[in-house]
């Protein structure tokens, strides 16, 4: 099943996939691990800074590789590129969805650059995604002034002919000072006025009642990325703190084992399991 057909059953169904990034074959492996205990498909997202640490084709074949073992499915998303270049050696790669952010430029810019990726990646029958408004970046504030303004989204949807949209509705990028609220009403009208897939960034940190929420308005697909790094980090941390073992292969998989619990809940939360 394509991509695109999974993310139009789980928005008929009011639930999302969840998309969790990967920095190595550990993280993989943990994300992959628990899709496979629940039986549950997920996506597997590469940034352009992962593949410049694994190289592009090492990185392709450790989430294929590890997707097999576990005979999970999974598909391969590029998160947030801006390198066209980059975008197509991806789609030449085989990924099932790639994301082309030009949110930092104006509407009509964004709109160009977006459409330019949209007609290459035609011939290959993938997702693609694009981001309007300003969802922020790690150590930046979420601005009100800066969300999806659905007018926009609509004209941004149509002028494209993206597939699938990830949105600003309060959601930001790396750690939060306090609990987040997204912007329902918005993300509602912003539903109402386009077909394209919404996708939020920055879930990491958003409470799971609260993405539930935005999953049964809309919300298709559910993007993590902070809290993988952040917890497998301070799984080593913890564990190296009480050991002189200098073997990794005995360490690191205390590290995957706490990813995999970790995603086993993100899973169930954008599936409405309880």
């Amino acid at each position: 099943m394509r991509l695109t057909e999974k993310l139009k059953e789980v928005q008929y169904q009011k639930k999302a996939l969840l998309a969790a990034n990967f920095y190595n074959l550990e993280t993989c492996r943990g994300i992959v691990k628990a899709a496979s205990t629940l039986e549950s498909p997920l996506i597997l997202q590469l940034t352009p800074s992962s593949m410049k640490y694994m190289g592009l084709k090492t990185a392709v074949g450790i989430a294929r590789t590890v997707s097999a073992e576990e005979n999970t499915t999974t598909w391969l998303h590029l998160d947030h590129c801006n390198d066209i270049v980059l975008i197509k050696s991806c789609l030449d790669e085989g990924f099932d969805s790639v994301m082309i952010d030009a949110s930092d430029k104006d509407i009509d810019d964004n709109i160009l650059l977006t459409r330019q990726v949209v007609n290459m990646a035609e011939a290959y029958n993938v997702n693609v995604e694009a981001e309007l408004g300003y969802v922020p970046k790690p150590n930046s504030e979420i601005k009100n002034n800066k969300f999806t303004e659905p007018a926009d989204a609509k004209r941004f949807a149509e002028e494209t002919g993206i597939t699938s949209l990830a949105i600003a509705i309060g959601s930001k990028h790396g750690f939060y000072k306090g609990e987040p609220k997204l912007d329902i009403d918005r993300l509602i009208a912003i539903k109402n006025v386009t077909n394209a897939y919404l996708v939020l960034h920055g879930a990491s940190g958003i409470p799971s009642d609260t993405l539930r929420e935005a999953i049964k308005n809309g919300i298709t697909k559910v993007n993590v990325a902070t809290d993988t790094k952040d917890l497998f980090m301070k799984t080593l941390k913890e564990i190296l703190k009480n050991s002189d073992d200098i073997d990794l292969r005995n360490v690191f998989p205390l590290a995957i084992n706490e990813i995999q619990k970790m995603i086993e809940q993100k899973i169930k939360t954008v599936s409405m399991i309880n």
